[in-house]
Formats: structure tokens, C-alpha cells, sequence
């Protein structure tokens, strides 16, 4: 058991019960002719094995991310204690920590390949939320930083459930636009549609977990406005969560192999999910 309360356990009634009646909602809407999509009980199915599957693996990751967190506060350079300045620095630098490492996600192939199963669902509802990754091993490099400035490796920890509990009601087509003042610093609904969305406009944009103040700073935000197309670019059409935890990493072993070049091979590595080797330019003399 971990040495400090695990949100996500906490929360995992909340996850239930808030799933089934959104789903009776979004089952209402569809015979009601909304322009929703809904659930489909395979794809629900896939989503609930990806967070049963996730709940395993990255259980050591957080042990990892928790170790690490020790060291680093046992190095702090200053300490902001356990009051209202900890748990905002807190909650805070867990989030910039988690917008830049989800930006790197979508930046790099092979990090790219632990993320993509989040975004891998057709449908966008509450169990597309509980897809989670099973391999968020660079955690361990993003987070345990804030141990250097004096946040407590559990306060840290909190934070990072706090984090992924708020982005779960963010994965929903019930919930439209809410009020100015909140979708521009809170990450909403509306924002997150847009993330998950397959629209050229839209990829690689709000990373966001919980302020959506980071996009906005950083130039990576979009508003809402295009009816969303979810899922991926191309979509892998598998409802078995292995090939969903694991697809992309067959797919970047099999251009790797198939690559001539070892610069070709790094940038396989190295480049995002679209990027292509330059194609070989002959030149008039060699004609």
C-alpha cells in the first residue's frame, strides 16, 4: 500500500456511478436525435480493461516517481512546508509538469506510443477518461523535480491524483461550454474535446490537465468550433487492450527495421507520429 491517500481509489465510486448515468443521459439524447455519439459496449469494454491494466502497471511507476520525489526533497534547495503556499506550488508544478510531458508525448514517436492508447476510442465519454496509459515511465523524470523546491514527496503524489481525477469529467459530450471566466483558465470539457480530436486544426493542441492557462501561455490552444472527429489520424480498429497498450511500439519496431539509414532509425525515434525520412532529391547532373 502506498504511504499516502491514493485519490484515484478514492474516486473509483465516483468513476461508476457518474459513467452509468452518463450514459443513460447520452442513450436519452441519441433516441432524441442530438448530435451525440455515445457509447458502444465493446469500445466501453476496451476502455475499462485499459484502466484496470493501467491501475497494475503504473502502480510502480508511482512507486518509482514517489522514491525519486524522496531524494530530490531530501536535496531541497528551499522548503514551502505543508500549508496553503505547499499544496499550491504543489498542484501547480504537477501540472506545468504534465502539460510539457503530454506535449512531449505528442512531440516524440516513441513516447508518443505510450500515449496514443488514450486517444485510440472513437467515441468520447467518461470510460474514454479510464483509458489510460499502461507505460508512463518519463513520469519518473518529470514529476520527482518538485522535491527540489521543497514539495513533499506525498503532497506531490496527492497532487498527481488530484491531476487525474479532475480530467476525468473533462471527457464528455454532455457537458457543453461553460462560462467565460472558467474555460479561460480551467480545462474544460470543450477544451479537452478538442484535444481529442482527429481535425487537422486540432491535433497537437490543449494539453492542458487542469488549467488551461498553459496552452494559452505557450501557444498550443484552440477553441472548440468544428464538429469533433475522434479517435486517431488513422484509427486501429481493435477493441483488445493489448493491441491497444502496444500497437504503436510494434509499428515503430517494424519502420525501424524496415529504415536504411541509421539517421532514418533516429528519426523514427526521435521525430513525431507523422513524421516522414526527407526524400531523396537527384539532382539535374546526375540525370
Amino acid at each position: 500500500m502506498p504511504e499516502y491517500p491514493e485519490p484515484t481509489i478514492y474516486a473509483i465510486p465516483l468513476f461508476l456511478v457518474t459513467l452509468f448515468g452518463e450514459r443513460w443521459i447520452l442513450r436519452r439524447w441519441r433516441r432524441e436525435k442530438r448530435d451525440v455519439i455515445g457509447y458502444e459496449r465493446k469500445d466501453t469494454w476496451a476502455s475499462l480493461a485499459m484502466g484496470l491494466g493501467s491501475l497494475f502497471f503504473v502502480f510502480f511507476i508511482n512507486w518509482g516517481i514517489f522514491a525519486i520525489t524522496k531524494w530530490t526533497w531530501a536535496h531541497r534547495v528551499v522548503d514551502v512546508g505543508h500549508g496553503v503556499l505547499g499544496w499550491t506550488v504543489a498542484i501547480l508544478g504537477w501540472d506545468l509538469s504534465f502539460y510539457l510531458y503530454h506535449r512531449v508525448e505528442h512531440e516524440n514517436r516513441f513516447l508518443w506510443a505510450c500515449h496514443v492508447n488514450h486517444h485510440s476510442s472513437q467515441h468520447y465519454n467518461l470510460s474514454t477518461a479510464l483509458r489510460q496509459p499502461w507505460t508512463p515511465y518519463m513520469g519518473l523524470v518529470f514529476f520527482p523535480v518538485w522535491g527540489f523546491v521543497g514539495v513533499e514527496p506525498s503532497m506531490v503524489m496527492i497532487s498527481g491524483g488530484i491531476n487525474l481525477v479532475y480530467q476525468y469529467w473533462i471527457h464528455t459530450e454532455v457537458i457543453g461550454k461553460l462560462p467565460a471566466p472558467v474555460e479561460w483558465i480551467m480545462n474544460t470539457p470543450s477544451h479537452h474535446r478538442v484535444h481529442h480530436g482527429s481535425n487537422p486544426e486540432y491535433l497537437d493542441k490543449n494539453y492542458a490537465g487542469i488549467f488551461i492557462i498553459w496552452d494559452r501561455m505557450f501557444g498550443t490552444f484552440a477553441p472548440e468550433r468544428a464538429r469533433v472527429r475522434f479517435g486517431l489520424t488513422k484509427n486501429i480498429e481493435t477493441f483488445n487492450p493489448f493491441v491497444i497498450a502496444f500497437h504503436e511500439y510494434w509499428a515503430i519496431a517494424k519502420d525501424v527495421a524496415r529504415a536504411r539509414s541509421w539517421r532514418t532509425r533516429l528519426g523514427i525515434l526521435w521525430h513525431g507520429p507523422a513524421w516522414q525520412p526527407p526524400a531523396t532529391v537527384v539532382s539535374a547532373d546526375a540525370e
